[in-house]
């Protein structure tokens, strides 16, 4: 259904954003965005101090509770500022912000549910733009395990990129998912099980040494939880058909 005039609603989950927050602000459309919304998940730097100097609506976790969890506290605040249109958006500008009117814009003319802005087109521009190699096989191996178990063709389900219809937001009961990363990959799995439609735009990779990014073991451990969630989902489907 195409949405007339939506209000659309950036949520940025921040941690020790400081160095990258306001390159990322400052790129996003004001003009087709109605709010952003920032919840700092208990910050060690400055990254409080930037957002209230950038005016944002600030939320702010009283510990540290996890990646998941920020999100969690993100999508409850756009639903009650009534968002019609949510999209978030990492704030360590590894992801474009220019190019939310894109992913807006295809929901708003009703084309899909959720859109992704996947940083996988090709390996050498991947890799060339500062993805460590083992992020990026491990990226193609999950993302063909989990299109394996669904069923669906994503050239990436790892994007901190992406945008979600309020009725998305308010039927997949992410409140259940896990506090942890393993939650991006959850939500999917949720969107893909109410049958609603996922979109995807190519966005350019820029990592940076000021970009946010978990370390080899505990990318190792977001891979095993990947691998399972993706078994029990197959396993799932095969019990249903019988």
């Amino acid at each position: 259904m195409k949405l007339s005039k939506p209000k659309v609603v950036v949520v940025l989950p921040a941690y020790n954003a400081e160095k990258t927050l306001r390159k990322t602000v400052e790129d996003i459309n004001k003009e087709l965005v109605d709010q952003i919304i920032l919840v700092d998940d208990f910050s060690s730097d400055k990254t409080l101090e930037v957002a209230r100097s950038l005016g944002l609506k600030i939320a702010r976790h009283g510990k540290n509770r996890g990646y998941g969890a920020n999100q969690k506290t993100c999508y409850r605040l756009a639903l009650r500022s009534g968002a019609d249109i949510v999209v978030m958006i990492h704030p360590d500008y590894q992801y474009d912000p220019k190019l939310i009117k894109h992913l807006a814009s295809f929901i708003q003319e009703g084309y899909f549910d959720v859109m992704l802005g996947s940083r996988i087109r090709s390996r050498k521009e991947t890799l060339a733009g500062g993805m460590p190699i083992y992020k990026y096989y491990a990226n193609r191996f999950l993302t063909f395990v989990e299109n394996l178990a669904t069923g669906h063709n994503l050239s990436e389900w790892h994007t901190g990129m992406r945008a979600y219809t309020r009725e998305v937001l308010e039927k997949i009961d992410f409140a259940k998912n896990s506090n942890d990363f393993i939650f991006d990959s959850q939500v999917l799995f949720q969107v893909i099980e109410k049958g609603y439609r996922i979109g995807e735009i190519s966005v350019p990779v820029r990592y940076s040494p000021d970009s946010s990014s978990i370390n080899f073991w505990r990318s190792s451990k977001y891979g095993l939880q990947t691998l399972v969630l993706a078994g029990r989902y197959w396993w799932k489907g095969i019990m249903g058909r019988r």
